[in-house]
């Protein structure tokens, strides 16, 4: 079988204006700076193009990896019942888009310009059994297809399926290269194997692999092992999530990373991704952005203005929307407010111009709290859905931040 070729990418998706590509190389450039990262160069070699259509439309890096792009929850189903997932539920839920529905939402996704990619997601989208006729139908509409998934329904056969459906990344969560802690967290005896032969299949098909984790008490232990992991598998990206206490990750709130934790897990990750070619991104810690130019000085002149235009922190309703499985449009997993849905409602009228979307957009000017008089509030902003977690407000302080009382 082919393998995928630079000349089946959408022309428009990946390289119009230019001016996406070269935000896109100045954010590399200006973290492998920040950094001194020393494997870049092996990053560059391996991964940097097949980032691309994975990246199609980045402004910027933030922490969910390259805004503006929508990540759609196809179903609700799961095969797992992970103890920290952001959903409560493994079944379908009762009034998922049909698929009728659906070609009807990725047809108003395909006329915003600014959407370039579309991130399948879930429960776990390999249940949904129109998938592979969705993903079709959104390659065809010119979206690049990435998909989110536990891995573990993927062997060579899923894996080549997907490629030719458009599918140009995959991000499968791993919590710990320790089986018996990735086992426990996705309650399956079996989930460290099946990830694996998944990642394994994925890789043989040429898909750019990333790998999700989302950082805990349970495995917070073990995460320099994981990494080691991720880049010996040859992994491109990989996206550390912090728990959040949403949906069934509300039950084990005690498991969640305190102001210290947070601050020892940035750090952390600053000094590992000197060692490792995977290009490693925080979710639900902003903090790391201005974290990274504090430590090189950087946090005045040009180099401060560079900032503010390749990190942009929080990317919840800014540069990233979650659509939920029935049609309900959120900012963010965990930014559970509902702006309206696709169903009663246009997506681009939402998106434009549904209040939390317009509240975030201009965050820096209506953040609370320390947040708001940061003046790291435009590069970092906070996390939104700690805010909302702790605090029952989207535009209230980051409990997590440890920058607070140092420099802002």
């Amino acid at each position: 079988m082919q393998r995928p070729s630079i000349f089946n990418w959408p022309l428009k998706s990946i390289f119009w204006p230019p001016s996406l590509i070269a935000k896109q190389l100045g954010s590399v450039l200006y973290l492998k700076h920040l950094l001194k990262w020393n494997k870049f160069p092996s990053w560059f070699l391996n991964h940097s193009i097949k980032s691309l259509p994975v990246a199609a439309g980045s402004l910027g890096m933030g922490c969910i990896g390259f805004p503006p792009h929508p990540a759609w929850e196809v179903t609700a189903a799961c095969n797992l019942r992970c103890i920290h997932c952001h959903a409560a539920s493994s079944k379908p839920a009762r009034d998922e888009l049909t698929t009728d529905e659906a070609k009807r939402f990725i047809d108003e996704l395909a006329r915003i310009d600014e959407f370039r990619t579309l991130v399948y997601t879930g429960g776990e989208p390999l249940v949904r059994p129109d998938l592979l006729e969705l993903l079709q139908y959104s390659q065809k509409a010119g979206l690049t297809n990435v998909i989110a998934t536990n891995g573990t329904l993927i062997n060579e056969e899923v894996a080549f399926k997907l490629r030719e459906v458009g599918v140009v990344g995959a991000a499968v969560s791993l919590d710990s290269s320790q089986s018996a802690i990735h086992n426990h967290i996705r309650r399956n005896d079996n989930a460290f194997e099946l990830a694996m032969r998944g990642i394994q299949a994925l890789k043989k098909a040429g898909i750019l692999l990333q790998i999700n984790v989302t950082a805990m008490e349970y495995n917070f232990s073990s995460l320099d092992e994981l990494i080691e992991l991720t880049d010996r598998e040859g992994a491109g990206i990989m996206l550390m999530y912090q728990l959040v206490p949403v949906g069934r990750g509300s039950s084990i709130e005690e498991a969640t990373l305190d102001v210290n934790q947070n601050e020892k897990l940035l750090k952390f990750l600053a000094r590992k991704q000197r060692e490792v070619s995977t290009i490693i991104e925080p979710v639900a810690g902003p903090q790391y952005w201005p974290y990274l130019i504090e430590q090189r000085g950087k946090s005045n002149g040009i180099w401060f203005k560079l900032a503010e235009q390749l990190f942009h922190g929080c990317a919840a309703g800014r540069g990233f929307v979650y659509i939920k499985a029935n049609g309900d449009v959120w900012p963010c997993p965990f930014v559970g407010i509902n702006a309206g849905n696709v169903r009663m409602k246009s997506f681009e009228n939402i998106w434009q111009h549904g209040e939390v979307f317009v509240n975030l957009r201009k965050r820096e000017h209506i953040l609370k709290g320390d947040c708001g008089k940061c003046k790291y509030r435009t590069i970092c902003g906070g996390c939104r859905g700690r805010a909302l977690a702790y605090h029952g407000d989207y535009l209230a302080e980051d409990p997590s931040c440890f920058l607070h009382s140092k420099s802002c």
